[in-house]
């Protein structure tokens, strides 16, 4: 219970379940939770990162070594954690990638700020020098970086390799990265402006198991996984006019519950047969605009399925919201919610063709409005489809970054290294405190080599020794090539990142840390954590590092 005594009596401000925490309790409680989440997702960084197992609480298993997958699958019970936890997904929304990068750098810039707050020096002083250290880091990212043609296959590919690489797809990145690259200036154009740019609404992945991941495809079109309603209904249609219908083929509905009591057979019989003319005006309709084949999003009567059967109308019910809002831009149709109203300008038209041995439907748009490609993933069991078709999201949207951007970076930690020299040089000139702040800065940003070298198994000290003194040599593309633990020019060996994704990364890094460090009391109405017992993390959740995260373990040894 917080109280504050006036005229010698007690005065109480805050209930009896509040904690409190201020000063430098609250500085470290707050760093402490920061690098732990930081912490959790270090080892998977670069090619040689690990995996980690998630299992959720209902039993579901989730291995992967994407970061902001990593942590949102995490129970994570603490409001700092959770903090850093929206840096990912402000770095995977933003630019695509990045994510472990992003919330890594976070931590170590916390790791040294308590450092600085251990020499007095106050926490106002490290955020004014951090800010001016990330200002000045972005602006010598754009200095060295290297412009991109949207034709340079090979450039674009490699940024596609690179972040695939140490993933679920890097045994066939060759082979997906060319894909991306299809699928990619199949959705580029170039605007009025002269920019270039890239939808990737119009590419839809899906994901089939039992194949290899080499058999994976490109298709023009789409890929509908569901089979036709009856068995008379054609299984492909060429040159077809196709209906979506958000609305189902079934009996109308009264919208209040009745009760019909009949004395006959002979009135049951007209009830059944109202219903069988209500089905039967549907199907006719649908036969009468024109239409060759129905995607409906709802269910469609037994009834219905006979007469349409009848028609030669190739139906298929129960689609995906995506599919059928996918199927809208591939055949340049409209989608129908009154079938009543629906006419023949609602029509898409394409080719439909079944393929029986994967049991899908293959949709290719020939009308001037249609657009869209499909990535068809495939693999083994549905943990290795679903990490490739993660790997894939992040390459396609970090390749798509540096179409539009028009700027790469060298990877292997080469621009960390590089962007570190360059802000020492800066602190030079920087008076006061800021300056040591601006230091501490750089020293985190080599954070990144450092890890690479030692998740690969090599001495990350030495590593670091060798490419500080490759760039005092101004060989600003210098990197470490994990594999052969080598120091080489990164960006020659196709190792590239997308300047965007680096460029979010030190800012949303950055601005979580000053966050964090501008905080020097928490007050909490119960427990500091934002929900668990008192028991598992303490006043203020001290214990494991950070409150009420419970290690967090919460998907059952997720490490």
């Amino acid at each position: 219970m917080a109280e504050r005594r006036m005229q010698g009596q007690p005065m109480i401000i805050m209930g009896d379940d509040a904690q409190r925490m201020k000063d430098k309790d609250a500085q470290e409680h707050n760093i402490s939770a920061a690098r732990a989440v930081s912490d959790s997702v270090r080892t998977t960084l670069g090619p040689k990162g690990m995996d980690k197992m998630l299992v959720s609480s209902t039993g579901d298993v989730t291995i992967t070594n994407d970061g902001v997958t990593i942590l949102q699958e995490m129970d994570i019970d603490d409001p700092t954690a959770e903090m850093i936890v929206e840096v990912a997904e402000t770095q995977e929304d933003e630019a695509g990638d990045g994510t472990t990068t992003a919330v890594a750098v976070a931590g170590e810039l916390l790791k040294e700020a308590q450092d600085l707050l251990e020499q007095d020096i106050h926490a106002t002083a490290i955020i004014q020098g951090y800010n001016l250290a990330s200002e000045k880091a972005r602006e010598e990212v754009d200095e060295v970086s290297i412009d991109v043609d949207p034709d340079d296959e090979s450039l674009v590919r490699s940024v596609a390799e690179t972040s695939m690489t140490g993933k679920g797809a890097e045994l066939d990145k060759d082979l997906l990265s060319g894909l991306i690259y299809q699928a990619l200036q199949t959705v580029t154009i170039d605007a009025e402006d002269g920019s270039t740019v890239v939808d990737l609404n119009d590419i839809e992945l899906e994901t089939q198991t039992g194949r290899q991941v080499s058999e994976s495809e490109l298709l023009s079109g789409a890929v509908v996984d569901k089979d036709p309603v009856h068995e008379n209904m054609p299984d492909s249609v060429e040159d077809a006019d196709v209906l979506l219908l958000n609305e189902a083929i079934e009996v109308e509905e009264t919208e209040t519950d009745t009760t019909v009591s009949v004395d006959s057979p002979d009135q049951l019989q007209q009830f059944l047969e109202q219903e069988e003319k209500q089905l039967r005006e549907k199907a006719d309709h649908i036969a009468e605009i024109g239409a060759d084949v129905v995607f409906c999003q709802k269910g469609i009567d037994d009834m219905a399925q006979h007469f349409l059967a009848k028609e030669g109308i190739l139906a298929v019910r129960r689609s995906r919201k995506g599919d059928i809002e996918f199927l809208q831009d591939v055949l340049g149709a409209s989608i129908v919610t009154d079938l009543e109203s629906a006419t023949t300008e609602d029509l898409g038209t394409g080719s439909v063709t079944r393929d029986d041995a994967d049991e899908l439907f293959y949709v290719e748009g020939n009308g001037d409005g249609a657009h869209g490609v499909t990535l068809l993933l495939r693999g083994a069991t549905d943990h290795v489809v679903d990490e490739v078709k993660r790997s894939v999201t992040d390459a396609l949207d970090v390749a798509s970054q540096s179409l539009t951007d028009g700027r790469v970076l060298p990877g292997g930690g080469a621009i960390e290294v590089e962007l570190a020299d360059r802000l020492r040089s800066y602190a030079d000139g920087v008076e006061g405190r800021e300056a040591l702040a601006v230091e501490s800065f750089a020293d985190a940003l080599e954070l990144v080599p450092r890890v690479l070298a030692s998740n690969a198994g090599l001495d990350s000290i030495d590593t670091l020794v060798e490419l500080r003194a490759a760039h005092e040599r101004d060989e600003e593309r210098a990197g470490l090539n994990v594999f052969s633990g080598d120091i080489e020019d990164t960006f020659d060996a196709g190792i590239a990142e997308p300047a965007h994704a680096k460029e979010q990364a030190l800012s949303s890094a950055s601005e979580a840390a000053n966050l964090v460090l501008k905080i020097d009391d928490i007050i909490s109405a119960g427990d500091l954590s934002t929900g668990g017992d008192e028991e598992e993390g303490g006043p203020g959740g001290m214990g494991g590092g950070m409150g009420g995260m419970g290690g967090m373990g919460g998907m059952g040894g997720a490490m």
